[in-house]
């Protein structure tokens, strides 16, 4: 599960990304996103996100903006947050149902602990949208291949 605030620009980025990845790796992974806030609920991702993840081959036109819930810590492995803000959304809407041990910021796959946030594209222009998507590619690629390697042990 990958989170940001509207679920409109970065998560349903990260959620194309991964399952893409994980599709043409013959993994059998559900990947979906959600944001905190609720704005956009039913909303297409932002055409930029759009943009962006066509031009590497990805269409995330049919994904629609949900809101979290803390019940996703019961069904999903794995909850990546895009940012501060995000985390602290999380936690308060999933309240008791909130576990650590499965929550991490997504930018932490490619600097270990360093709890980065991940830009909000939204409050900028095209440029933006494509630095994102570079970050969340390599992001995507550490995760795959940590698990790849897990696979192999």
């Amino acid at each position: 599960m990958m989170v940001c605030l509207g679920n409109i620009c970065r998560s349903p980025l990260a959620e194309g990304v991964l399952q893409h990845k994980a599709d043409a790796a013959g993994l059998d992974w559900q990947v979906d996103s959600s944001g905190t806030n609720g704005y956009h609920t039913g909303e297409a991702p932002h055409k930029l996100s759009q943009k962006v993840a066509l031009l590497h081959g990805i269409d995330i036109s049919e994904q629609r903006a949900w809101r979290f819930k803390a019940s996703f810590f019961d069904e999903y492995d794995k909850i990546y947050v895009m940012a501060h803000d995000v985390l602290a959304d999380v936690r308060r809407i999933a309240g008791n149902k909130f576990d650590a041990a499965k929550i991490d910021f997504l930018l932490n796959e490619l600097t270990p602990g360093t709890n980065q946030d991940l830009t909000d594209p939204w409050y900028g222009e095209e440029p933006g949208y494509h630095d994102v998507y570079a970050l969340i590619d390599k992001a995507c690629d550490a995760i795959l291949a940590k698990h790849t390697i897990n696979l192999a042990i």
